[in-house]
């Protein structure tokens, strides 16, 4: 089961890589937190019931349901739906994904650590990286928000791969999770969308003026 909930979030991020739509940015978002969600289920053991509630709380809230409503607004609020123009061809951006995958499974080969989940370090790993193309191949602000929400997922999975034993230091990368989550579309939906409305990297540097 897990590694079905592995693979298809693998799937999500590069699906992720070859769409142009942000509506199916915002849906795979909301996919990879209910995968993030049934992945907690199957790998949390602590006693804590408490614990349990706040991450599995966190992942299906936040990651499952808040957030891709508050993409969707902005979406709705900016009328932007598209990458833009300028952006890497989807076939190009399909192989730098791909070989990103590449890289991490390589990466996690040679680290072959005992108390590290390999699994779920690898696909960590990859999110961590997926998150940084997307971030630096495309000129949509919206892309980059959807690239930083890639990373923290992957900021999880690091979590679930070196601290399924440490209660403590899941617990702190959650709070940290929620709080990069509101801090990121608090600003986008509040700041950013009532400055530019064409949402590109771009312009960021007239909001000084």
């Amino acid at each position: 089961m897990l590694l079905a909930l592995i693979i298809i979030f693998v799937i999500t991020i590069l699906y992720l890589s070859i769409t142009e739509r942000f509506r199916y940015y915002a849906m795979l978002i909301a996919v990879q937190g209910w995968i993030l969600f049934f992945i907690a289920i199957l790998r949390l053991h602590s006693s804590n019931v408490t614990e349990i509630i706040f991450i599995l709380t966190e992942t299906l809230l936040v990651k499952g349901l808040i957030t891709p409503l508050l993409l969707f607004n902005i979406i709705n609020r900016t009328g932007v739906n598209h990458v833009h123009k300028g952006s890497i061809p989807s076939l190009n951006s399909l192989i730098l994904f791909f070989t990103g995958l590449i890289a991490s499974i390589v990466i996690t080969y040679y680290i072959n650590d005992n108390k590290i989940n390999t699994l779920f370090f690898a696909v960590a790993l990859y999110a961590l990286i997926s998150g940084l193309i997307l971030i630096t191949t495309h000129k949509r602000i919206f892309s980059h928000l959807i690239g930083f929400l890639i990373i923290e997922n992957g900021v999880f999975l690091f979590s679930m791969a070196v601290g399924i034993e440490m209660p403590l230091l899941i617990n702190t990368v959650v709070l940290i999770d929620v709080l990069i989550s509101v801090l990121l579309l608090g600003l986008f939906l509040n700041k950013i969308g009532d400055k530019l409305h064409n949402l590109n990297s771009d312009e960021l540097s007239r909001l000084k003026n």
